[in-house]
Order: C-alpha cells, then sequence, then structure tokens
C-alpha cells in the first residue's frame, strides 16, 4: 500500500508539472485563444479513445460507452473553463492566468456550503479571506508589463475557476458510475466542436500559421491526456486533501516558464499576492482534511 501511494504521488506530481505547459504552449499555438483549445481537444480525441479501448480493462469499462446530460454538462463546464483561461493567458501574465485559477478548491468547499449545507469549519473562512485578498492584491498590484489588459485577465482567469468548480462537481458525480477515461473522452468529444464554434463566432485565426503553431497544438492534446489523466488516475488513490495542495506545483512551473521564455516578470505586490492565495488554499484544505477527521472520530463506535 505504502508503494502504491508513493507512485500516486510521483504520477500526480509529474502530471501537475505536465499542466504547467498548458499556457505556455497557448501563448505559442499562433492562433486564436478559443482555437488553442478546440485543436488541444481534437487532437486528444484519438490518444483518449486508444486509452479506453486498450485491452485489459473489466468487459464494462471498455469502449466509449454513451454520454448522458450529466456528461454534456461537465463538458459545457469545461468549455467555459477553456475559453475564460485561454483568453486570460492572452491578457495577462501566465504566472497570474494559472495561479488565480487555483481558487477552485476554495469555491467548491463554499459551494459545498452552500447547496449541500456541509458547513466549513472556522479555518476555512480565514482561509477564504487569505486567498481573495491574494488574488486581488496580485490583479491589483500589475504594472502594465504582465499583458495588454492584466486586470481584464486576471477576472477573467478568477472566474475560470467557478467553471471549473462546475465542472470538478459535476464529475465527482460522474465518477461513481462511469470511469475517468469515459468522462475525458465524451467531455472531450462534445466540447470540441463548442470550442469551435466559440472561435468562429469571435472571428478567431483558427488554423496555426506555423509547424511550430502545429507543434504547440499537438502538445496541447498530449498534455491534457497526460495531465488531466494523470490527476484523474492519481485522485482515485490519494486524498482529494493531498492531490488539490500538491497541484499548486501547476503555477509554479507555469510562472518559471514564462518567466524564462516570455520575460514575463511580477511585481512584489503581484508575488506576495501569490504567496497569500495559494496559502488560502492550502488552508483550505486543511480545513477540509480536520473536518473529515472529526467526522470520522465522531463516526467511531464507543469501546
Amino acid at each position: 500500500m505504502p508503494s502504491t501511494r508513493l507512485q500516486a504521488l510521483l504520477v500526480l506530481v509529474a502530471s501537475a508539472a505536465v499542466l504547467g505547459l498548458a499556457p505556455i504552449l497557448v501563448r505559442l499555438a499562433d492562433t486564436g485563444p478559443a482555437a488553442a483549445g478546440f485543436w488541444r481537444f481534437a487532437f486528444a480525441l484519438p490518444l483518449l479513445l486508444a486509452l479506453v479501448s486498450r485491452p485489459g480493462q473489466a468487459a464494462d469499462e471498455r469502449g466509449p460507452g454513451r454520454p448522458s446530460m450529466l456528461i454534456a454538462l461537465a463538458a459545457l463546464f469545461f468549455v467555459l473553463d477553456l475559453s475564460f483561461w485561454h483568453y486570460s493567458i492572452a491578457f495577462t501574465s501566465v504566472a497570474n492566468a494559472t495561479t488565480l485559477t487555483n481558487l477552485t478548491p476554495v469555491v467548491v468547499t463554499a459551494v459545498a456550503w452552500l447547496a449541500f449545507r456541509e458547513r466549513p469549519k472556522a479555518l476555512f473562512l480565514v482561509a477564504l479571506a487569505v486567498a481573495l485578498a491574494g488574488a486581488w492584491t496580485m490583479s491589483a498590484g500589475a504594472d502594465g508589463r504582465q499583458g495588454p489588459n492584466p486586470r481584464l485577465g486576471d477576472l477573467f482567469a478568477a472566474v475560470t475557476a467557478l467553471w471549473y468548480a462546475g465542472y470538478f462537481l459535476t464529475v465527482k458525480v460522474l465518477r461513481g458510475r462511469v470511469s475517468a477515461g469515459r468522462i475525458m473522452l465524451w467531455s472531450t468529444a462534445l466540447g470540441a466542436p463548442l470550442l469551435l464554434g466559440v472561435s468562429l463566432a469571435l472571428g478567431e485565426p483558427l488554423a496555426p500559421a506555423s509547424a511550430a503553431g502545429w507543434l504547440a497544438c499537438a502538445g496541447l492534446g498530449v498534455v491534457h491526456v497526460a495531465g488531466q489523466g494523470g490527476v484523474a488516475w492519481s485522485l482515485g488513490r490519494l486524498p482529494a486533501a493531498l492531490a488539490a495542495v500538491t497541484v499548486l506545483i501547476q503555477p509554479v512551473v507555469a510562472a518559471v516558464l514564462g518567466w524564462l521564455l516570455f520575460a514575463e516578470t511580477m511585481t512584489g505586490a503581484q508575488l506576495a499576492g501569490a504567496a497569500a492565495l495559494l496559502a488560502g488554499v492550502v488552508l483550505a484544505q486543511m480545513s477540509a482534511l480536520k473536518k473529515k477527521g472529526a467526522e470520522a472520530e465522531a463516526a467511531a463506535p464507543v469501546s
């Protein structure tokens, strides 16, 4: 069991690092932001189909199966997630766009509080305040060198957290009866034409103008399968709180690559805001972990 847990943790770390490449590839794709999302899905589809069709799986999980209305809803959330996030990458720095989307765990806990009456502990409320203060500081601290419109890009990145939270909660419901591979396959297959429609409606350049652009689009497909797929696989073997904290490697990788490749810098205020936001997310996960521990202790039989 310990070796299996270690293996899952190593896969999760590697997957989070791979996902850190996504905003860099979006910048290099040489297409419109939504079009980059379409090509990400298009290149990922053959790989996902091969994964769900591979031998060695249980008979009821082999093959693509059929989509449901709930999977269609997950696809819609995923399309909104990528559309807003890719546009945030176009308007603000890679570091801001990637870090602000990590408000998702806080959003998920807040939705669970409001929708499912899962009242959070006081520590979560502190975490929420810290994370939101960090997000505001990151946006307010921009000096204009982080992109053509940092404030709008930061807003898009923050809204992305809402859409990804919707996707996360929908997939959580689905996972009780549908494999991760089928969810990824159908959410990608249903989302691809939607992203194509968004790109065409906004008049974006659809096809990359260079071989390097095509390679970046193909790379996005690989990142989609290896990064998202690896995280989904690891979630079946690790506590969700541990996984949510571990994937914070993603914005660190993205920020370093943005600095190396695009000479993007962050002001002192933005660095402080990023640290506060990530600290808030960690505190939120600690709150969730303590709550589960308390519930388990209360439910334990008295000897």
